[in-house]
């Protein structure tokens, strides 16, 4: 009787004992999904207090009043400055303590208080679209090898652009100051812009391309103020080439009788001459215009201190041609029956342009023949079929240089 009271006495414990671990596990969940929800809590209040702090941020710049935009024209010795704000007037206001003093300059575009006028802030001077995006980002990828039958050109190119920017101590050693503008006159696709770029590629200089009719509006004085900016573009990334293709388009003689399209190229004009004054030869910004049309450019570009140096770049003879041919078919797979000298002589007047234009269309006839390699009577056909479609699509005679 007494074994069966201990044993009855042994299951309840166990029994006991299981049913308190088995709470005892529960309960362990349920802290564990406790201190989950205290992380997720936490996490929660940070996020919301985080947004909090930004609505409450946004809150206050809605609060904020307005601010008016102005212009400094002076400092004075006191501190105070005078602006001209949007609304128009001239005032002498002080500048704010959350403002940097030296960080104003005449000229600089500040924000001011509605209220006392005062100096809030200096913001950053802005581009027009068309002179900002005139910046080539990324450095031309153009080497002097992939330039042909142009030596004497670069040669004087690079006399007056490259060497100033890398070796500026040599002209003042010897005391001669280097052409301050550089003008590049040849019939279209001569590689007037080919040489531009592979200078600012060696240069490592910040490239600036605008076609000349871009700085024609419609406007009075927006024309001006795009000349203006795209110089004050080219000191601020200085060291920097600024390329102007196409000059004569705004570079034109100046007429007595014009219409007033004409009296605002004239201004547009006016401030080129004004901006091309205002470099000193030995300044890490260049500058170098393009045109096929030197006989229509105003006397007042050509006189010597702007573009007073002119390179002539006329179409390629043959060797030119030969050196043209050599750059364009070095990474084309073409076959050793192709005899450049031959093709060089039979595309007399082509421009290096059409050249390229003949090595691609020869690369298409060999594709649409399903080869992988070049052939000569492919390059025959390709010149046939470029220059004849050149010829057919001229519409005026081609200007000779001499």
């Amino acid at each position: 009787m007494g074994d069966f009271q201990e044993g009855e006495l042994t299951s309840e414990l166990k029994a006991k004992i299981m049913d308190l671990e088995e709470k005892n596990t529960r309960l362990m969940e349920d802290l564990q999904e406790a201190e989950n929800n205290k992380r997720y809590s936490e996490s929660e209040i940070f996020r919301l207090q985080r947004d909090l702090t930004k609505v409450r941020s946004e809150l206050e710049k809605l609060k904020s009043p307005p601010l008016v935009i102005g212009t400094v024209k002076d400092i004075l010795p006191d501190g105070h400055v005078v602006v001209k704000s949007s609304a128009g007037p001239d005032f002498v206001v002080s500048v704010s303590t959350y403002c940097p003093s030296e960080s104003i300059t005449i000229g600089s575009r500040v924000t001011l208080n509605k209220q006392s006028l005062a100096v809030m802030d200096v913001l950053p001077t802005p581009f027009d679209p068309i002179v900002s995006g005139a910046e080539i980002i990324s450095a031309p990828k153009i080497s002097y090898e992939d330039i042909g039958g142009l030596k004497q050109q670069m040669l004087e190119l690079r006399e007056v652009v490259e060497d100033p920017l890398l070796r500026p101590e040599l002209y003042k050693k010897v005391g001669v100051e280097p052409p301050k503008g550089v003008l590049l006159v040849g019939p279209p696709g001569t590689g007037k812009t080919l040489m531009a770029k592979a200078i600012a590629s060696n240069t490592k200089a910040t490239f600036i391309r605008l076609v000349g009719s871009e700085l024609v509006q419609k406007y009075i004085g927006e024309g001006a103020r795009l000349v203006r900016e795209l110089f004050d573009l080219a000191k601020e990334k200085a060291p920097s080439i600024v390329f102007i293709d196409e000059l004569d388009s705004v570079g034109a003689k100046r007429l007595d009788g014009t219409t007033s399209g004409d009296r605002e190229v004239q201004r547009t004009l006016m401030q080129l001459l004004s901006e091309l004054d205002g470099f000193t030869p030995l300044s890490d910004v260049k500058i170098i215009g393009a045109t096929n049309r030197p006989d229509i450019l105003d006397d007042a570009l050509l006189r010597p201190g702007r573009f007073d140096r002119i390179i002539k770049i006329g179409l390629p003879d043959v060797d030119g041609r030969i050196d043209i041919f050599k750059v364009h078919t070095a990474h084309m797979n073409i076959d050793d029956k192709i005899v450049l000298k031959e093709l060089a002589k039979a595309t007399e007047g082509a421009s290096g342009a059409e050249i390229k234009s003949i090595c691609t269309e020869a690369g298409m006839i060999a594709i649409r023949r399903n080869r992988d390699i070049v052939t000569m009577d492919d390059m025959i056909n390709a010149k046939v079929k470029v220059l004849e479609t050149t010829k057919n699509t001229k519409q005026a005679p081609a200007v000779m240089f001499g």
